[in-house]
């Protein structure tokens, strides 16, 4: 059975997305079988891996209109499904907010296709309303990506007292997967300050792993690519790399697929 791995942090330009798409494609890389779920009405997930404004999306599952099963595309690369996200999205929340169990909608639809995959990455839009509150009632554990500049752990406490309100509510089992530097840039003292000010306050849950300041990691989703088909010798893609060897090292004692 598949790990559910929700990307969530409400403050926008974190690298949410960016970790989505090449955490994601990282995996499959590694020859996991990965879902992306794209449920930010952004739908920059989507595009980041090549697909653009398709229609059906995760707005006609969350309402009810589609099921998962015919809506879940194969992207370009081997190992990676999608699950996309378009502009429809903006209004589901509005429809969802009188319908019954309205927190456990994307749970029973993800129940029926998770034994399909080892991942499955959530990208979270960048608030903690409706669509935030399905994906963290439906999954495993929260990655939370934290951007080494100024104001770095603003509104962090808020995510966490979410997280809490959800694991005493809705799923017990809900944990954090780790918190993930972002945007470091070596030549900075402030970023080095941010990270310090991040592992004292988070202390283990805070991955190995840094996620650098590089060009090729911004450039990439223009093109429709994760870092690692764009450039494979990137610093980017060598940062993403090690998340996901040690989101695997982690997660070996868990079965998947049974």
């Amino acid at each position: 059975m598949g790990k559910i791995i929700a990307i969530a942090n409400q403050k926008g330009g974190v690298g949410k997305t960016t970790t989505a798409i090449n955490l994601s494609s990282c995996l499959a890389a590694a020859e996991k079988k990965v879902l992306l779920i794209d449920i930010d009405p952004q739908a920059n997930s989507s595009s980041g891996v090549g697909v653009h404004n398709h229609s059906p999306s995760i707005y006609e599952v969350l309402i009810g209109t589609r099921e998962i099963e015919d809506v879940i595309i194969q992207t370009f690369m081997p190992f990676l499904d999608l699950l996309p996200s378009n502009i429809n999205l903006v209004g589901a929340e509005i429809e969802m907010v009188d319908m019954d169990e309205r927190e456990n909608i994307l749970r029973k639809m993800i129940d029926k296709i998770k034994s399909n995959y080892d991942f499955i990455i959530m990208d979270c839009p960048p608030s903690l309303g409706l669509l935030t509150l399905n994906a963290l009632s439906t999954s495993n554990s929260v990655l939370i990506p934290v951007q080494c500049e100024y104001f770095a752990l603003e509104g962090l406490g808020q995510l966490l007292n979410t997280i809490n309100i959800v694991k005493q509510h809705y799923n017990r089992e809900l944990s954090i997967e780790g918190v993930l530097l972002t945007m470091f840039d070596i030549r900075l003292k402030l970023s080095n300050q941010v990270a310090d000010e991040v592992k004292k306050y988070f202390g283990e849950k805070v991955f190995k792993s840094t996620i650098y300041r590089n060009v090729r990691i911004s450039e990439a989703p223009s093109f429709g690519k994760p870092v690692i088909l764009y450039d494979a010798v990137s610093t980017g893609a060598r940062n993403y790399m090690a998340l996901a060897s040690e989101i695997l090292e982690k997660n070996s004692k868990v079965k998947i697929n049974e």
